[in-house]
């Protein structure tokens, strides 16, 4: 999935021209803590209600608030993990979507992101999660799925991220096609690989909601 084809239609960025009163009625209607302002196509940044109640002018035009997210956007072309990344790394729950012109083309949501995510077949596939925590020389996928294939199973997806407790280190999360994980987990512990979370999916999740949920410990493990 790429960003483009994430675009929530549903929801109209503010002009810069516009006051406070309207950024806080829109936010209301459209369920969301942050707007995206823009002009001329250009995007400015966002504004919140809390940007807003500072001032306590509900006059005041949003080109003369202090606005934040001015970099949180991504382009047309960029993958779902691109758009995790920004609205992470600015704390919003949207991010702006520029055409190759730079030009404003819409908004993505994460929980939309999420949703989408929650969809795809790595997610709905019945499977387990295994977290390895492991030193950066020490990290190959391809040995570590050439001992996993051993086990007859697979990997579904993979995600890396740094170790928070230790920066030399990462952790490695991946979603297997397995539901029985004792033979695997013994597997690589016997090359040396120290597994620290094992999760096992024992039934199909019964709503949207428990597979964002999953998801979401899935990525934060």
């Amino acid at each position: 999935m790429i960003a483009e084809d994430l675009i929530n239609q549903m929801i109209p960025p503010l002009k810069a021209s516009d006051d406070a009163h309207k950024a806080i009625v829109w936010m209301e209607e459209f369920r969301c803590n942050h707007m995206p302002v823009v002009e001329n196509g250009k995007l400015l940044g966002f504004v919140s209600e809390e940007i807003i109640l500072e001032t306590n002018d509900i006059d005041k035009k949003l080109k003369d608030f202090d606005l934040v997210g001015e970099s949180c956007f991504v382009h047309m072309s960029s993958h779902f993990y691109d758009i995790l990344k920004v609205a992470a790394d600015n704390k919003l729950q949207m991010v702006c979507v520029l055409d190759d012109d730079d030009i404003y083309a819409g908004v993505i949501t994460v929980q939309d992101t999420l949703t989408s995510f929650a969809q795809t077949a790595a997610v709905q596939m019945p499977g387990g999660i295994l977290v390895l925590s492991m030193n950066h020389n020490d990290y190959s996928l391809s040995e570590i799925s050439r001992l996993i294939e051993e086990n007859r199973a697979k990997i579904l997806s993979s995600i890396v991220k740094e170790d928070p407790l230790d920066p030399g280190k990462i952790r490695l999360t991946l979603k297997l096609n397995e539901l029985e994980l004792s033979r695997i987990v013994a597997t690589l512990e016997r090359f040396s690989y120290k597994v620290i979370g094992r999760y096992q999916e024992t039934k199909a999740q019964g709503s949207e909601k428990e597979r964002i949920d999953m998801l979401l410990r899935y990525l934060d493990t």
